[in-house]
């Protein structure tokens, strides 16, 4: 285990984890709205903000799935090291973590039962920026509409059409997330008229 696994864990970690959770909560009580959130510093290629939902999220009985370029020993050891989080494959995970190139298809993640709809994945998906722009989201918590630039709209309706099963995601970029549960409804906005 290199000494980087070591490093970028909480500094207080009662204080700051539960401002972690609380902007992960907020995120996702009000889908598509952007939240600043930090305290946490993994190895590269994982941002600020994925690295405080891991610390905050993770822990010995949430198995993990390291997507694509994660999926580095330094990252396997720093989420190991301050988790204990087991890292499985993606069918077995809990949380899944990369870009949206490395984690589609996803319907290789679980998505519930019917007894037992809360026994799916959560998705943390890294991107470059996070832009309240693009696709509409109705749905619980969010007022009239909302806006947000997501991947691939049509993978989004179809998660969102399996409701109450389906995975729920969180989007990372920099310090800052936001969240889409798979209650949200999601279409492109209407054009404007042109008069």
């Amino acid at each position: 285990m290199g000494s980087q696994a070591l490093t970028g864990g909480f500094e207080n970690a009662s204080h700051a984890s539960a401002l972690a959770f609380r902007a992960a909560l907020d995120a996702l009580a009000r889908p598509g709205t952007i939240h600043r959130i930090e305290g946490g510093q993994a190895p590269a290629p994982l941002s600020r903000a994925a690295a405080t939902l891991i610390l905050t999220l993770c822990d010995p009985e949430t198995p993990v799935f390291l997507a694509g370029d994660c999926d580095v020993a330094p990252v396997r050891d720093w989420v190991t090291f301050h988790t204990g989080a087991p890292l499985v494959g993606p069918s077995k995970a809990v949380f899944a973590i990369g870009t949206w190139a490395e984690l589609n298809p996803i319907d290789r993640f679980a998505i519930g039962s019917a007894q037992y709809p809360d026994r799916s994945a959560t998705l943390i998906v890294e991107t470059a920026d996070l832009r309240a722009s693009g696709a509409c989201l109705t749905g619980p918590g969010i007022r009239d509409s909302a806006a947000f630039d997501l991947p691939d709209v049509a993978a989004f309706q179809r998660n969102a059409a399996l409701f109450p099963l389906g995975v729920d995601f969180f989007f990372t970029s920099g310090t800052r997330v936001a969240a889409l549960p798979r209650s949200t409804k999601i279409t492109w906005p209407e054009p404007e008229e042109v008069r």
